[in-house]
């Protein structure tokens, strides 16, 4: 049985990484072609070098998200190709029936399921934030969206709104602005700035700070105070880690990253769905790879005819493509109408998981 374990282990192998290669270059391809209008402008000065090395540092990221679909695809070609030569039909004679066929997948899924969170929770974090920090010294920035990224925090009796506009790739904020409400809700001080960086305590440093300080005498109207400081020391415990993760996407975290960011969000009283979907989708997608080899298994149990096997894997790409619509669907959906986050990430593989043990059993098991 190691002969056999072997010769299927090398065949699986070697055909996922042919599978992930061409995806993982055509991707390279349409992200470079992206970057095109970008490279050779003379106020940012990114030239072609960068643009290329941005887009290697994305191929991490594409790696995670294509890794199951190559799986399914590479091993619907093995399975398929042993049918239809026959060998398969020696290696059930051999002693290589249904469950331990099933047994010796499932462990390759297994180490493809290692391997898919090694890369969505190690190396495409990294990897995407150089690419962010890489392209920023050339416009200038880390920003999300218009306004930048907002926190919010709880001190004592008062409430604190803040919003920062980006990141310099020195780590220096830039456009901040905190809102600080007292325990009914009303503004007290509005605080701007610039520039901001990071104290070795873990304060914020506001540098040409204007503050705006509200207060009500009795029936009076509000009165309002401003002073400019040099500099304005803000204590905090919004670290540096909790501002570059609000201006990053939250499928390019760590799970580390997004549990922390959850039980801030949540000492915080702030909505956490988003992040909870896609905290629990870092932990059930790579398992997302064995539902894969399952689903694959039932194809070397088929008769093909000669040139068949291309509509099988034909087939096979569509259920991949299928697999990832589903899941990106399924997180769109589970924010809009708060469904349990845990649930809302792991239906579609407990979809997938039915559709492959169904065919297993139908296919396999029963004919």
């Amino acid at each position: 049985m190691k002969t056999i374990r072997r010769l299927i282990y090398r065949e699986v192998l070697a055909a996922v990484v042919f599978v992930a290669i061409g995806f993982l270059a055509l991707f390279f391809f349409f992200d470079f072609v992206d970057e095109l209008p970008n490279v050779g402008k003379a106020t940012t000065g990114y030239q072609l070098t960068q643009a290329l090395v941005f887009v290697t540092l994305l191929v991490p990221s594409h790696l995670y998200e294509l890794l199951p679909i190559a799986v399914l695809i590479g091993t619907i070609f093995v399975m398929a190709r042993l049918a239809q030569s026959s060998e398969y039909t020696i290696l059930r004679t051999s002693g290589l029936g249904p469950w331990r066929a099933l047994r010796t997948l499932l462990v390759l899924g297994l180490m493809f399921t290692l391997l898919t969170f090694a890369a969505g929770d190690y190396l495409a974090p990294i990897a995407d934030r150089t690419a962010q920090l890489l392209k920023a010294r050339f416009q200038g920035r880390i920003s999300l969206g218009q306004t930048g990224a907002w926190l919010k925090e709880k001190q004592s009796f008062h409430t604190y709104n803040v919003n920062v506009n980006a990141l310099t790739p020195e780590g220096d904020m830039q456009g901040v602005r905190i809102f600080e409400s007292d325990a009914r809700g009303f503004l007290v001080s509005v605080t701007q700035a610039p520039k901001a960086r990071f104290s070795d305590d873990g304060a914020w440093l506001l540098q040409n700070a204007e503050r705006s300080e509200f207060t009500t005498q009795g029936t009076e109207m509000a009165k309002v105070e401003r002073v400019k400081l040099p500099t304005l020391r803000w204590p905090t415990e919004i670290s540096p880690e909790m501002v570059s993760v609000a201006l990053l996407k939250p499928e390019r975290m760590s799970t580390l990253d997004l549990f922390q960011y959850i039980q801030h969000l949540d000492a915080n009283g702030q909505t956490s769905q988003r992040y909870e979907i896609e905290f629990w989708r870092k932990l059930f997608y790579p398992l997302s790879c064995m539902v894969m080899v399952v689903l694959a298994l039932p194809f070397a149990y088929l008769h093909f005819r000669a040139g068949g096997i291309t509509t099988y894997v034909f087939g096979g790409v569509l259920i991949g493509i299928s697999f990832f619509l589903l899941n990106n669907v399924f997180g769109y959906i589970g924010n809009l109408q708060n469904w349990w986050p845990w649930l809302t990430s792991a239906s579609p593989g407990l979809i997938y998981t039915v559709l492959s043990l169904g065919a297993f059993g139908w296919l396999v098991l029963r004919r």
